[in-house]
């Protein structure tokens, strides 16, 4: 264990050295990132300004969901989610082999390799649009604080198993760089309040692939909307991560050689 944890400090020490060493890209991909994100807030408030508005939430409410949603894919990004782009490009490279060999969990070591600090921005622009939702509907009791950090990182292991299978594609699909695209139209449904869906889209969002519980979840429960669905998508979420973790790790075991 202390040298996965030593493997993981030193990966982390090598993304802000290098984020250091090219300080401009840092910024534009900061900057950018930020931008695009930024994007979906104000326009929530364009369309509560106009009067419009989601049926049954508030402006703070909604910009809540949002929040949440923006940090959880924050620290996804920073974390795991380079490991697509890490293991098609070993594999396309045919540097995979020399990965297999390193001893220590190949899964571990690629997710270690992809961190960066890129999302750094929109994680500050996420958590200061929460704090401002959350001054506005009110501070929870502790209760309330210990269930949403449970959820916000049970919201975490569904996007850690979608990270998985995408990148467990790669062994033989390595062109599959659109792959994403489709996710993240999948994942976007967890930035809007549920009950804006139609109950089959609902059902699917909360127990087949429940993206509900990357964004929606964690901050209903912030605002005292909890539910039994919401505490009963927590096991579907389990399962998912786990089924991504077990076919990325299958899909290790049956690679053969370059191009998958």
């Amino acid at each position: 264990m202390r040298r996965y944890i030593t493997i993981y400090k030193e990966c982390i020490r090598v993304a802000f050295a290098t984020a250091l060493t090219y300080r401009m890209n840092f910024f534009l991909n900061t900057v950018i990132m930020l931008l695009g994100d930024i994007l979906l807030p104000l326009i929530t408030l364009l369309i509560y300004g106009s009067g419009a508005g989601f049926k049954g939430w508030n402006v703070y409410e909604v910009l809540l969901i949002q929040s949440v949603f923006t940090m959880a894919m924050a620290i996804a990004d920073m974390s795991f989610h380079g490991i697509m782009w890490a293991t098609m490009l070993a594999v396309r490279e045919g540097n995979f082999e020399m990965v297999l060999l390193m001893p220590v969990d190949t899964m571990f070591l690629l997710m270690a390799k992809s961190f960066s600090i890129d999302a750094i921005g929109l994680l500050i622009g996420g958590a200061t649009i929460f704090i401002i939702a959350i001054a506005h509907i009110g501070v929870p009791s502790l209760v309330i604080w210990l269930q949403f950090i449970a959820l916000f990182i049970i919201g975490l292991m569904v996007m850690l198993g979608i990270a998985l299978m995408m990148a467990a594609t790669s062994f033989k699909w390595v062109g599959n760089s659109r792959i994403p695209e489709i996710f993240d139209s999948v994942r976007s449904f967890g930035k809007y309040p549920q009950s804006i869906f139609p109950k089959s889209i609902l059902l699917a969002a909360t127990y087949i692939i429940p993206v509900a519980m990357i964004g929606f979840f964690p901050a209903a429960a912030l605002m005292g909307r909890g539910s039994y669905a919401m505490f009963g998508a927590v096991i579907p979420c389990i399962l998912f991560m786990a089924a991504g973790i077990s076919l990325y790790r299958y899909m290790v075991r049956m690679y053969q050689g370059v191009g998958g």
